[in-house]
């Protein structure tokens, strides 16, 4: 098993993408690349620890490999966008891929390359590709956030703007 830690904005609009799929073990809500210890939803809310709301994927590299992973990452995301991720903005709401491995590092830095080259956007692709640091699990919560408030969940969805974007930019 292998880990893959994908910042893209909320935390609970990154799960659904990656959940339920052949080689997925685990899918695991959280905040990485921070400057404080164990710090809580509230803390990083306020955008004042560094860390990103992140997901993090456990999952079988023979059976789902990490480049696929990356396929799916990034047309959940404007990785154009510095200052957050649709409606949430601030610095806990960046996109980042943090790698776990240098093989990582490579396909993620080669991914955004082609995200870049694409042709796609008119700016910039500004997602960060990072060392993974000490991961932090989200409190229990947020974890499957989608499936225990699935009405609130689809409300703030809708009112982000993620799936226009998404369907603007990357189903074309």
């Amino acid at each position: 098993m292998e880990k893959a830690t994908f910042a893209g904005g909320c935390f609970w609009c990154m799960v659904t993408p990656f959940e339920e799929l052949p080689g997925i073990h685990g899918i695991v809500s959280g905040y990485m690349g921070g400057s404080v210890t164990n710090p809580t939803y509230e803390e990083v809310k306020k955008g004042t620890t560094g860390h990103y709301e992140v997901v993090q994927i456990t999952f079988d590299p023979e059976l789902f490999p990490f480049e696929k992973l990356l396929e799916l990452y990034w047309p959940q995301t404007d990785p154009t966008d510095p200052d957050g991720q649709f409606h949430d903005r601030g610095s806990q709401y960046r996109t980042a891929i943090f790698y776990h491995n240098e093989q990582q590092q490579e396909l993620a830095l080669q991914s955004k390359k082609e995200v870049a080259d694409s042709g796609r956007f008119d700016k910039p692709i500004v997602t960060e590709i990072l060392p993974a640091e000490t991961f932090y699990p989200a409190e229990d919560y947020h974890q499957n956030y989608h499936k225990k408030n699935q009405k609130h969940y689809k409300e703030d969805r809708e009112k982000s703007g993620r799936d226009e974007y998404i369907s603007e930019h990357w189903e074309n």
